[in-house]
C-alpha cells in the first residue's frame, strides 16, 4: 500500500496522460487531497495550446516532475509526525496549460471556495439550512513557472490575503 500522494501519482496517467483529452476552461483536471491546511499548486501539466484550445501536449519534464515533486514533499511532510505534528498538508493542483490568462482563470478557483455559495445559503426541502463542508484552510499557492503567470495570480491572490 502506498500514500495517497503516490496513489494519485498512478492515476496521472489516466488523468494527464498521452491520450487524455485536454482540459477544457470549464471542467479542468485538477488533483485535490484533504488535509488540515491545504497548499495550492500551479502547473505546467499542458503546453499552451493552438489559438482557440486552452490546453496542448502534456509537457513531462517541466509539468509532471514539477507536480510530482509537490506531492512527494507533500507526503515527506505529512509521513513525518515531528515536522507538523496534529496537521496534515493537502493539496489543490491545478494546470496552467502553459497560459497567462489561462493560469489566472484557474487561481480564481482558489479564491471561489474562500466566498459564499452564488444564491445566498438556500434551504433544503425540509426547511433546514444546507449543510455545507467547512471552506477550505488555503495557506499559500506553489507555482506558477512563469513571471508572467506568477505576476498574474500574485496580484489576484494578494486580494484575498
Amino acid at each position: 500500500t502506498g500514500s495517497p500522494a503516490m496513489l494519485l501519482l498512478l492515476t496521472l496517467s489516466a488523468l494527464w496522460g498521452p491520450g487524455a483529452a485536454p482540459p477544457s476552461p470549464t471542467q479542468p483536471h485538477a488533483i485535490r487531497l484533504e488535509g488540515d491546511l491545504t497548499l495550492g499548486g500551479l502547473f505546467p501539466v499542458h503546453a499552451r495550446g493552438p489559438a482557440g484550445v486552452p490546453c496542448g501536449p502534456v509537457k513531462k519534464e517541466k509539468g509532471i516532475h514539477r507536480l510530482e515533486a509537490m506531492l512527494y514533499a507533500l507526503d515527506r511532510v505529512n509521513g513525518d509526525p515531528r515536522v507538523l505534528p496534529n496537521l496534515t498538508l493537502g493539496a489543490r493542483i491545478l494546470d496552467t496549460c502553459s497560459r497567462d490568462t489561462y493560469a489566472l482563470e484557474q487561481a480564481l478557483s482558489f479564491v471561489r471556495s474562500l466566498l459564499p455559495p452564488a444564491g445566498g445559503e438556500g434551504m433544503c426541502p425540509d426547511g433546514s439550512p444546507p449543510r455545507r463542508p467547512p471552506p477550505e484552510r488555503l495557506v499559500g499557492v506553489i507555482g506558477a513557472s512563469a513571471s508572467s503567470v506568477s505576476i498574474m495570480v500574485a496580484n489576484v491572490l494578494r486580494l484575498f490575503a
